[in-house]
């Protein structure tokens, strides 16, 4: 998020920006981000080592090659006005610690339900669009209702709720403007909702979210071009097929630096596959699903993670491996966290409140316990802190702040940089249309 040029011109304003995983794939996308705000501290050192500055209480737009400034502190007692008409894009995830299945489940009466904040920034700012992230467990009957008024709240942010008013007084007020609104009005917003799986997206991770997305009435949008934009790219059928054709097995045993899968391995997973292919739904002409393994080999931009010897597993940095990927002991596997597997996307990473939860972030290696026979049992031991960014599609060079537990909360929070840029870049080629077609 350092100054770098930006030829589209377009600008953007995260909102409860965590680690930077969606500040990162807006401004990937080609947005220059004018404003970023966080609140916790080893959070907002992450997002300062990796190019932000921080601002205080200056309301100045940044110039054009100006580091992105951040806000450190209560979004409740930032002021935004300032912004208005000069954003195209408001991101953020508001958090969701009120709606997940593991946490509490007030809902809107949580004081950490942060959703009114995103409603007043659309009021302070009016972006032509926005995105807004949260859990899959917004979509749960208890709470589906409450998400409905959430998405009519997005849909009318400048009809403001009475303090003495319930959410549901309020949305009776919504819907009744919802019936009889005009649609292009300025102050309306077209929203739209998607589940979504990352690992459909070629994240490689299991990680079920809902994306919400909008535009300013105003603006002449093609829906089908929005969604032609966020289709799935992957698909889990696609990798068993390539299992089952031996190709992924022949790119991973070609891996320079990675010692060769051995066939027990290939026998034990195949066992599994070649059950699951002839009842699989989906479709084989997208891309395979990414998995752990996928992840640690690394891509074009990335080279493979070294194997963290078993005798290193001690907190230690070693000066001849990747910053952050450092062994860590004790691992276990409790019951109901069964563990990350090489061969499929990783489980979802989870924040727990002093970072990922104990089993949730123990991985089986291609070691057998010695002196077991059939079924093969596997050692396991912790994921690394980069090992856990590259499953959330972080790069190596981004730079993570605190102590490990910290690094692994931010983590667990972000949304995954390679699906928030799908949906960054599905913004971007629709405003890019709505300006060839003014």
């Amino acid at each position: 998020m350092s100054a770098e040029p930006n030829p589209s011109g377009r600008t953007s304003v995260e909102l409860f920006a965590g680690g930077g995983g969606l500040a990162m794939a807006v401004h990937r996308s080609g947005f220059r981000p004018l404003l970023l705000n966080e609140f916790v501290k080893y959070a907002c050192d992450t997002l300062e080592a990796n190019g932000a500055e921080s601002r205080g209480e200056d309301e100045r737009i940044p110039e054009l090659n100006d580091s992105a400034p951040l806000y450190r502190g209560d979004i409740r007692d930032l002021k935004m006005g300032y912004l208005e008409g000069a954003v195209d894009l408001l991101a953020g995830g508001p958090p969701c610690q009120p709606f997940s299945l593991g946490g509490i489940a007030k809902g809107d009466e949580d004081k950490r339900n942060m959703f009114p904040e995103m409603f007043r920034a659309i009021r302070e700012i009016k972006p032509k669009a926005f995105i807004c992230e949260n859990v899959r467990g917004l979509l749960r009957p208890s709470f589906k209702p409450y998400f409905d008024y959430i998405v009519r709240e997005l849909m009318f942010p400048f009809e403001e709720r009475d303090p003495d008013a319930t959410w549901l007084q309020h949305d009776a007020i919504l819907r009744d403007k919802e019936q009889r609104g005009h649609a292009k009005s300025a102050e309306r917003y077209q929203v739209f909702t998607f589940p979504v799986n990352a690992a459909d997206y070629g994240v490689p991770q299991i990680r079920n979210r809902v994306i919400i997305v909008g535009f300013r009435g105003d603006l002449d949008i093609d829906i089908e071009l929005l969604k032609g934009a966020t289709r799935p790219t992957h698909s889990k059928l696609a990798l068993l097929e390539t299992m089952a054709s031996g190709e992924y097995w022949e790119r991973h045993n070609r891996v320079k630096g990675r010692a060769k899968i051995p066939s027990h391995v290939v026998e034990h997973v195949m066992s599994d596959a070649q059950a699951t292919l002839p009842f699989e739904e989906g479709a084989s002409d997208l891309m395979p699903w990414r998995t752990l393994r996928d992840a640690l080999v690394g891509d074009e931009f990335s080279d493979p993670l070294p194997d963290v010897p078993w005798s290193k597993l001690d907190r230690r940095q070693y000066e001849n491996m990747p910053k952050e990927h450092i062994g860590w002991p004790d691992a276990r596997i409790y019951a109901g966290h069964t563990p990350n597997v090489l061969d499929r996307p990783a489980k979802t990473v989870k924040a727990g409140v002093h970072g990922v939860p104990g089993g949730e972030s123990v991985m089986l290696t291609d070691s057998p316990v010695r002196g077991t026979r059939k079924p093969r049992e596997y050692r396991h031991r912790y994921m690394t802190v980069r090992e856990t960014a590259r499953v959330m599609t972080f790069p190596d060079d981004w730079e993570l702040r605190g102590p490990r537990g910290e690094q692994m909360r931010q983590l667990g929070n972000a949304v995954p940089v390679v699906l928030g840029q799908v949906f960054a870049n599905a913004v971007a080629t629709v405003l890019d249309d709505v300006q060839k077609r003014s």
